[in-house]
């Protein structure tokens, strides 16, 4: 849209969603995408920016709200779509799922079913970055600190152990940089991890603060972990096929991060599993290898590539030796090995940026006769499924769950055949 700069103002009725939480709209033509608004609503937006004859834009007044709009979004990080009610935020996700298939993976599908979450107090992993003694998230797009208590996507509990943490650490706090906290499903057990800045003086051993089971600490960009309090971890209990387990994971280790839908998750990703051997890619600390080994889903490959999560995963897979084989090398480097043994079952649960080319290769070669694709991006999903359609493989079955209540994010399973 030519004549249309930073800072210009434009009216603009809003068509539809699009991944990253954004609303799309157009002017003479042109592509806007316009954050803070809701479809069918008559904005009055600001550019921000223009790339490539597309516009972001900024919705500052809304002329005809949506009647599912309850307010003005938090501009803290996470909070992308919580001036809308809950159940329409669900919607919105069920049509981006639905246009970013159409779009990318050149795919016609329905809207796919969403399970919903609790919208608040969801979070069991999280990040909060500090400055000056201060804890909090970040301001959407920015590395301006906003308060996260407003966010609710934590416990009351968690932000007053974390502030509990910081007061213990008196005149030290000042040299925080951030805190990772992990909890357990009943928040029952709850890490945290302190990293300090390279230069901050490091605390000495200190009584666990009050709400806190595990304390450790860190130097910024150190891999050398101290360990304050009980053993870094906290631990979940499973059951299904007959079977109670364990998992134990470290605070900084990948887990899926909402706990009131994870054991919908952990079951979902079971019953799509079919008979035989299994092999699980990005197997973190072993969430889906050790539920599909309890119930008869083996022998199990479990591959992963992160020191830290693939240490406890050796721990979480050893008393299910014979029926799980846990596997520290990264996913590229394994599916090179062409005596790897062609599994029945593939589950892969990539990181956002979904499989590398590399990795995309090494699934072709392998050719498994089941793939079930579990994603936290709903656009590199859409990619790698256009490529592996070109491969041979059919898009059985899509299914979603709101792991990320009040964000664009959606936690989305694909089952995909030969």
């Amino acid at each position: 849209m030519s004549g249309v700069g930073v800072g210009a103002l434009l009216t603009l009725r809003i068509e539809k969603p699009v991944a990253g939480g954004r609303m799309l709209a157009r002017a003479d033509g042109a592509v806007v995408l316009v954050a803070a608004a809701l479809p069918g609503e008559l904005v009055e937006a600001r550019v921000e920016r223009s790339q490539r004859g597309t516009l972001w834009a900024q919705a500052f007044r809304v002329i005809e709200p949506s009647p599912e709009r309850i307010g003005e979004p938090n501009p803290c990080g996470g909070c992308v779509l919580s001036h809308a009610r809950y159940d329409h935020q669900v919607a919105i996700k069920q049509q981006i799922v639905q246009d970013t298939f159409t779009r990318v993976a050149r795919l016609s599908i329905e809207p796919p079913a969403i399970l919903p979450s609790l919208p608040f107090g969801y979070r069991m992993r999280a990040r909060l970055h500090a400055l000056g003694g201060r804890t909090g998230f970040f301001l959407e797009g920015t590395h301006t600190l906003c308060d996260a208590v407003a966010t609710k996507q934590l416990l009351p509990e968690t932000h007053a152990a974390i502030d509990a943490c910081m007061a213990c650490l008196g005149d030290e706090a000042a040299g925080v940089v951030a805190i990772d906290v992990a909890e357990n499903v009943e928040a029952s057990e709850r890490a945290l991890h302190v990293e300090f800045g390279p230069k901050a003086d490091m605390p000495r051993p200190v009584a666990a603060p009050a709400g806190v089971t595990s304390l450790s600490v860190s130097r910024q960009g150190s891999p050398r972990v101290e360990v304050l309090t009980g053993d870094g971890r906290v631990t979940d209990t499973f059951s299904g096929g007959g079977r109670e387990w364990t998992l134990a994971r470290s605070t900084r280790a990948f887990f899926q991060g909402n706990r009131h839908l994870l054991h919908g998750l952990v079951r979902h990703v079971v019953d799509a599993i079919g008979p035989g051997a299994v092999t699980d890619l990005y197997a973190g600390v072993g969430l889906f290898a050790v539920a599909a080994a309890a119930h008869g889903r083996a022998p199990v490959t479990a591959v992963e590539g992160d020191a830290l999560s693939a240490a406890d995963l050796r721990r979480n897979t050893a008393e299910w030796r014979g029926l799980v084989q846990a596997r520290h090398v990264s996913v590229e480097d394994y599916l090179r090995d062409r005596r790897v043994l062609r599994p029945q079952t593939l589950v892969v649960d990539p990181p956002r940026t979904g499989l590398s080319r590399r990795a995309l290769e090494g699934i072709r070669a392998l050719g498994a006769p089941r793939v079930v694709y579990v994603s936290c991006d709903v656009p590199t999903l859409a990619r790698d499924a256009r490529a592996l359609v070109d491969a041979g493989y059919q898009l059985r079955q899509l299914t979603a769950f709101d792991l990320f209540p009040q964000t664009a994010h959606v936690e989305t399973v694909a089952l995909m055949e030969l």
